[in-house]
């Protein structure tokens, strides 16, 4: 579990992922963002940016555009394709309205043309994340779902989940006390590619237990699993 406690109360870090290849830049933004209270994961390409949304689960995308390996504009539309609706910010040097275009084709939400004022960074990345999505939280028991910011809580304490482990207890928490069917667990988690198996399921439901040992989380056989409140 992750405990982020100020002054006594609860904070829930906003996590960005920036992709800028300019590592002088780069440090510059992160700097500046994490000044302002962000957790920044940065990626210098990308693929390694994109290896990134596999991994970690992202409030907001700070995105170059000319980075090696995946181009910025093509990394967002494939987010999009695989149905990421994180908010995306571009950070260009484009100034012309065809790369504009391509850009919200691709799904971004905003942009600034460099070189740009950092408190128009701040200020629009704030409304962005405003503006993304209703502040909702929704409860099974102790556990809440933060929907704003992405996160499960377990009696007010944020759990320390990967992305995969967090996909899995929101889908039970979202069906409970209904099982949920291996089938659909696989489609969540897994892309046909991936190919889930019923082995892979069973090691992140072990590792939510052993998580949270204060949950029962059933097995139903032949079906799939449940969680009870």
């Amino acid at each position: 579990m992750l405990v982020r406690q100020f002054h006594g109360q609860l904070r829930v870090l906003i996590k960005l992922l920036l992709l800028e290849d300019d590592l002088l830049f780069g440090e510059t933004l992160i700097d500046l963002l994490e000044d302002e209270g962000y957790e920044v994961t940065h990626s210098p390409n990308g693929q390694s940016a994109l290896d990134a949304t596999f991994e970690y689960r992202f409030d907001a995308y700070l995105l170059d555009i000319n980075v090696p390996l995946i181009d910025g504009v093509s990394l967002l539309k494939e987010l999009r394709d695989a149905d990421d609706n994180t908010p995306a910010i571009f950070l260009t040097s484009h100034k012309d309205k065809e790369m504009l275009e391509r850009g919200f084709l691709s799904g971004c939400d905003d942009y600034l043309t460099k070189p740009f004022d950092n408190d128009e960074l701040l200020l629009r990345l704030k409304a962005l994340l405003k503006r993304s999505v209703k502040n909702e939280v929704k409860c099974v028991g102790l556990l809440c779902h933060d929907v704003l910011h992405k996160r499960i809580l377990y009696d007010k304490i944020e759990l320390d989940l990967s992305k995969k482990e967090y996909e899995l207890l929101l889908l039970l928490m979202q069906h409970a006390p209904s099982a949920v069917p291996k089938e659909m667990i696989m489609d969540s988690l897994w892309s046909s590619s991936d190919g889930g198996s019923d082995g892979a399921i069973r090691v992140y439901i072990n590792r939510l237990k052993h998580l949270l040992p204060q949950l029962t989380i059933q097995n139903i056989r032949g079906i799939g699993y449940k969680l009870v409140p």
